[in-house]
């Protein structure tokens, strides 16, 4: 949606991803189109984009030169859409958009400032799917209610 409130930002595409040409279409996605549905947003209501733009050999994350490569057209897609607030999943979207490591289990759903836009942290959806049904799942239901909030959805 290049009208977007909400610019979700995970690392960067995995195998279904590569494949399909959208981010978060895989397993993660899926997880993520069902608990923003069940929150009340709607997957085209927001704008998903990831750090780096191709699948990190191996699956790892994303080395320094592939973020410095793909930054600029994050940066452009974030200038274009203008959300009210950025979603950094998970702490390796976060730190290359913070400039520092983050914590994730300890910074979820606080807001810090990517330029003048707000952001918070989310956990990544993988990361839920690992730890499926817990504790971690209900944080992020409420952080991401928090994040509607903040935008007045």
């Amino acid at each position: 949606n290049p009208n977007a409130k909400i610019f979700f930002i995970g690392e960067g595409p995995g195998a279904e991803e590569d494949k399909q040409g959208r981010p978060f279409v895989g397993r993660s996605g899926q997880l993520l189109t069902k608990i923003m549905t069940e929150t009340g947003l709607l997957r085209e209501d927001v704008f998903i984009g990831n750090v780096v733009k191709c699948r990190p050999f191996g699956n790892e994350d994303p080395v320094p030169e592939a973020v410095e490569a793909c930054f600029p057209y994050l940066e452009r897609q974030i200038e274009i859409i203008k959300p009210k607030l950025l979603i950094a999943l998970g702490r390796i979207a976060a730190k290359y958009l913070v400039n520092r490591d983050i914590k994730i289990t300890k910074e979820h759903g606080k807001i810090e400032y990517y330029k003048d836009i707000p952001i918070m942290f989310l956990y990544h959806p993988s990361f839920l799917l690992r730890n499926r049904g817990g504790k971690r799942e209900e944080e992020f239901r409420e952080d991401l209610r928090k994040a509607m909030d903040f935008v007045g959805k």
